[in-house]
C-alpha cells in the first residue's frame, strides 16, 4: 500500500462526464524539461506527433522514436482497447494537438483522455512501470452496504486484473458483478502495451492497493498513471455498452506526486 501523507495534492472539484470530447481527464508537463520552442528536438516531437495520429488508430498502440542523439524523441500513444477505430482516431487527434498547447515547451509531456493516452519523453521510458504521478477521480457519494460491496469489488478486480496479464488480451481486462436486480458493478483495467505481464501486473496491484486510500466506499473510481489505467462504476462505461442501464455521476480529481 502507497502513502501520500508527505505528498503535495491538488483537489479540483468538477463535473467531468458532461466535458467536450476534446477536454483531457489530466495532463502531466515536466517543468524541469523546458526546451527551445524552434529547435531541433521541438521540431522532432512535431514530427512524432504526427505519426502517433496517422498510425495509432488502426492497432490501438504505437511506441515509436524519431531523431538521434540529444535530440531524440521517445512517444506512445495508446487507445482503450474497448473503443472502435473511429473513437481512438478522434482520441488520439485531440491528444497530439492538446499536448502540444498544453505543455508547449516540455521534453516530458502526458495526456489523458477517457478513450486514450498519449506521452512523450527525450528518455527511453519504454517497458518501464511509471507510476510517480497519478490523476484519480471518485465519485462523492457512498454505496449503501460497503462491506457486500468491497468484497465484489476486489473479486472483480482480481479477475479482470489476472485477464489483462493474459499477452492475447494486449494488457486489458473488463467486466462486470451483478449486486442486485438493480446495481450492476463495472470495471475496466488496462496497461500499456509496451509492458511485461509482470510490470503490468506490478502497476494495476499499485492502482487498485490506492482505492482504500482515495476512493473507499465510493460508486465510482479512476486511477490513471502514465503506464495503466484502472476504472469502475456503478452504470456501463465499457463498449459493448449494457443498453438498458445508463449513469452519471459528479466526481472529485486528485493529483498526486509519488
Amino acid at each position: 500500500m502507497m502513502h501520500f501523507s508527505h505528498k503535495p495534492m491538488f483537489l479540483i472539484f468538477l463535473c467531468i462526464w458532461g466535458a467536450k470530447a476534446a477536454d483531457p481527464l489530466g495532463k502531466f508537463c515536466n517543468r524541469n524539461t523546458n526546451i527551445s520552442s524552434g529547435g531541433k528536438l521541438s521540431a522532432n516531437i512535431d514530427k512524432l506527433l504526427e505519426e502517433l495520429a496517422l498510425k495509432t488508430p488502426s492497432t490501438g498502440f504505437v511506441a515509436t522514436t524519431y531523431g538521434k542523439d540529444q535530440d531524440k524523441v521517445y512517444a506512445l500513444a495508446q487507445c482503450r482497447g474497448d473503443v472502435s477505430t473511429e473513437d481512438c482516431s478522434t482520441c488520439i487527434q485531440d491528444a497530439t494537438k492538446q499536448i502540444r498547447q498544453r505543455c508547449p515547451n516540455q521534453a516530458d509531456a502526458r495526456i489523458w483522455y477517457d478513450y486514450c493516452f498519449l506521452r512523450f519523453n527525450n528518455k527511453s521510458f519504454f517497458g518501464e512501470v511509471d507510476t510517480s504521478f497519478g490523476i484519480f477521480y471518485f465519485n462523492v457519494e457512498n454505496v449503501t452496504d460497503p462491506e457486500a460491496f468491497n468484497e465484489e469489488l476486489g473479486a472483480l478486480m482480481n479477475r479482470i486484473r489476472a485477464q489483462a496479464v493474459v499477452p492475447k488480451e494486449e494488457g486489458l481486462g473488463k467486466g462486470k458483478s451483478v449486486l442486485s436486480p438493480f446495481v450492476t458493478l463495472y470495471a475496466l483495467v488496462q496497461c500499456t502495451r509496451d509492458l511485461s505481464e509482470l510490470f503490468c501486473a506490478q502497476c494495476l496491484a499499485v492502482a487498485v492497493n490506492n482505492f482504500p486510500k482515495f476512493c473507499s466506499n465510493r460508486k465510482g473510481c479512476r486511477v490513471l498513471y502514465s503506464s495503466c489505467y484502472v476504472r469502475y462504476e456503478l452504470y456501463p462505461f465499457f463498449f459493448p455498452l449494457d443498453s438498458n442501464k445508463t449513469g452519471t455521476s459528479n466526481a472529485v480529481k486528485v493529483s498526486v506526486y509519488t
